[in-house]
């Protein structure tokens, strides 16, 4: 018998992954990729390094199929992956096993299920983005960067290079650039 490997994924940096980790040993997951990065993007580090970690018999486990993948076609190339490999995918929320013929329908109507979900989700959010803006009432994203224009023009004096200012203040450092490239003169 194989190992038992979990994958776990949050979106942003200041999301916690404690939740996804406890359930991943609960379930016997003896190795855990984990990252913090959109699921939307497809290249992602520890994903891959999952995928060539693995090995026939084993099983991957995830908490929720979003956790994976976001689009059907994404979930079906990492399944596909995974079964020519002779692993097993498994997950907990809703008790899917790819090692039953049940399990491997379900899994591909769930994606794209979820799939359509989160394409309604970004049609409700554009039309709402839309309806505040034609109303005033959307401003979109405060400038924290901008903001902090005068702190970078004062570091950038003192011969702080771009990125120390950008470590300095906790910005971009294409932000440093952008904001000295337009220093009115």
């Amino acid at each position: 018998m194989g190992e038992v490997i979990g994958y776990a994924r949050v979106s942003t940096t200041g999301q916690k992954l404690d939740v996804q980790l406890q359930a991943l040993k609960e379930a016997g997951a003896t190795k855990i990729f984990q990252e913090k990065v959109t699921g939307v993007k497809r290249n992602r580090k520890q994903l891959q390094s999952m995928l060539d970690y693995i090995r026939e018999g084993d099983t991957v486990v995830v908490t929720k199929l979003d956790r994976i993948a976001r689009s059907t076609r994404h979930l079906l190339e990492i399944t596909d992956t995974l079964k020519e490999t002779g692993v097993t995918f498994k997950v907990l929320n809703n008790n899917l096993d790819t090692s039953t013929p049940n399990g491997k329908l379900m899994l591909t109507m769930l994606g794209a299920i979820a799939e359509f979900e989160r394409e309604m989700m970004l049609e409700r959010q554009a039309e709402g983005i839309a309806k505040a803006k034609e109303e005033g009432r959307y401003k979109g994203r405060k400038p924290t960067a901008r903001a902090k224009a005068k702190e970078v023009y004062d570091l950038a004096d003192k011969g702080l290079t771009r990125q120390a200012i950008a470590d300095e203040l906790g910005i971009g450092v294409a932000s440093v650039y952008r904001i000295l490239k337009d220093r009115p003169s």
